[in-house]
């Protein structure tokens, strides 16, 4: 519930609330009252003029049955000797807690309930006394007397009689007053409870919540369950997603304080051993272990090739900042499938056959087929996932092989890269393309690696709208497949020429 309405049904509470109870309160108060009056004998169902103000409702009720008496008078001069029309009269007044006695002369000519008029009969004036109105006896009781002649020629009065007291008045002044001070108490701590139930306590908890915020602890959790629509409902699922993204971000944090760790663990070791073999090899060089063109030559050929590792490290890592802020600059381009791969493989196998490695080539595509893309990028790609064929062949038969095949798929191609290595585990599989993951968790020196390489050429691929994975089987081999669109030309008018297709992206 919004907490707008809350405070709606607060406004509108604490109006109809003690009303309610307040009449309700005068209710039971009145017939409690009465009961204390003793009114046992009259109707059952109340009259609350009568008790809220006697002496008004008497008055007006007794005014009524004067005129009443008097238009049957004129009717029937001597209707007042008649005990049913009395009785008659004595039922109407009942309603209103008040009863009849009919004097003749000094005697009692009628009372319906002569227990009931005990205490007042000795009271009553008799004829004549020119008692006008309403009068107030002894007994506490309202009286009104009507004088009249009996057929007869003896004198006679009635006498209307209120059977409750004008204390009653008081006494309901009294406890309604006390009754309404507990309403608007009880009313108050009511809505009080019910606002802080809903609003404060929340308040609270997310009080106690964002402490826990400040403190670095992520894990804590909201103890109530909050489904509510309102505010109060939107600030718990709120404080629930920051706390979820913050985590996140602090495990984000963590995971990349390990990795870069790691990386500084990784790229330490991958620089120590060309730097260590350059330094051996120099200093062999200057103490003159090289002591014939030949082996000087040797010695100067290792050197360049530890630091063409150095330097390929070092734009692997350059490559992999770039990845981490998301700025990999991409030339894409219309390329014919054929044309290039043909050429890359021309440079990667002058670089295996160097190695002793077989290298295998078959394109099935048409000669026609063309892809949008970075050739320096795919030719990273290719030449990444090669090396890592190479770095993990391990074949002591000496057998090493490469098998690229280019395949057709449609409205894309399939570029597979097989060699007969040592394989994956299947346990490994799924982690291969994760940053810094290494299935070689011994890190010798002969494998190395900073363990980024196939991260970076995930990252290449699905860039360029492709997909990557890997199958391998232990002690066979591993092979990678990498999908990417073809090019269609739609349109064949001038318009849509393409060929020249060139898109410079600094932010990719």
């Amino acid at each position: 519930m919004r907490f707008r309405t809350k405070l709606l049904i607060t406004s509108i509470a604490v109006v109809i609330i003690p009303i309610i109870l307040a009449v309700g309160t005068y209710l039971v108060l009145g017939s409690y009252l009465v009961g204390r009056q003793q009114t046992v004998g009259y109707p059952r169902n109340m009259d609350y003029g009568m008790i809220s103000d006697p002496g008004g409702a008497f008055s007006e009720m007794t005014e009524e049955l004067t005129k009443e008496i008097t238009l049957s008078l004129l009717v029937d001069p001597f209707a007042l000797e008649n005990t049913l029309f009395l009785s008659e009269l004595n039922s109407k007044v009942e309603q209103k807690y008040a009863f009849i006695i009919v004097k003749k002369g000094d005697a009692v000519y009628y009372v319906d309930d002569y227990e009931r008029a005990r205490d007042v009969l000795k009271e009553l004036p008799g004829y004549g006394t020119n008692v006008n109105g309403i009068y107030y006896t002894s007994s506490r009781r309202l009286v009104r007397q009507i004088d009249f002649i009996f057929s007869t020629g003896e004198e006679g009065s009635l006498y209307i009689v209120s059977g409750l007291r004008p204390a009653l008045t008081t006494s309901m002044i009294v406890y309604m007053s006390i009754a309404i001070i507990l309403i608007l108490l009880l009313t108050s701590i009511l809505l009080t409870m019910w606002i802080g139930r809903s609003f404060f306590k929340p308040i609270d908890e997310l009080n106690v919540a964002m402490q826990h915020i400040k403190d670095g602890n992520f894990d804590y959790v909201l103890p109530t369950d909050v489904k509510e629509k309102g505010e109060i409902g939107a600030m718990y699922r709120n404080y629930e997603d920051m706390r979820l993204r913050l985590k996140e971000s602090a495990e984000e944090k963590i995971e990349r304080e390990k990795q870069n760790k790691e990386l500084i663990s990784n790229i330490s070791h991958d620089l120590k051993t060309p730097i260590t073999a350059i330094k051996g090899y120099s200093q062999g060089l200057l103490e003159g272990v090289a002591d014939n063109p030949e082996k000087q030559m040797k010695y100067i050929k290792i050197i360049y090739g530890k630091a063409n590792d150095m330097n390929n490290l070092i734009n692997e890592l350059t490559l992999y900042s770039s990845i981490d802020n998301n700025r990999i600059p991409y030339n894409f381009v219309k390329l014919n499938v054929a044309d290039y791969f043909g050429d890359c493989i021309e440079e990667i196998g002058a670089d295996l056959e160097n190695k002793q490695i077989e290298l295998n080539y078959s394109n099935l595509t048409t000669p026609d087929t063309q892809i949008v893309a970075d050739p320096e990028q795919i030719k990273r790609v290719v030449n990444n996932i090669v090396s890592n064929s190479v770095k993990y062949l391990n074949r002591d038969d000496g057998t090493g092989q490469i098998d690229i095949r280019i395949l057709d798929e449609l409205d894309s191609i399939r570029v597979e890269l097989e060699d007969n290595g040592k394989g994956i585990a299947q346990k490994d599989i799924p982690n291969i393309f994760d940053r810094f993951y290494r299935t070689d968790a011994s890190r010798n020196s002969k494998q190395g690696g900073s363990g980024i390489g196939l991260s970076i050429v995930k990252k290449i691929i699905e860039d360029h709208g492709g997909y990557i994975w890997a199958t391998s089987h232990e002690g066979e081999g591993t092979c990678m497949h990498f999908v990417l669109r073809k090019f269609v030309d739609y349109a064949d008018s001038s318009e849509a020429d393409t060929e020249a297709v060139t898109v410079d992206q600094d932010t990719y």
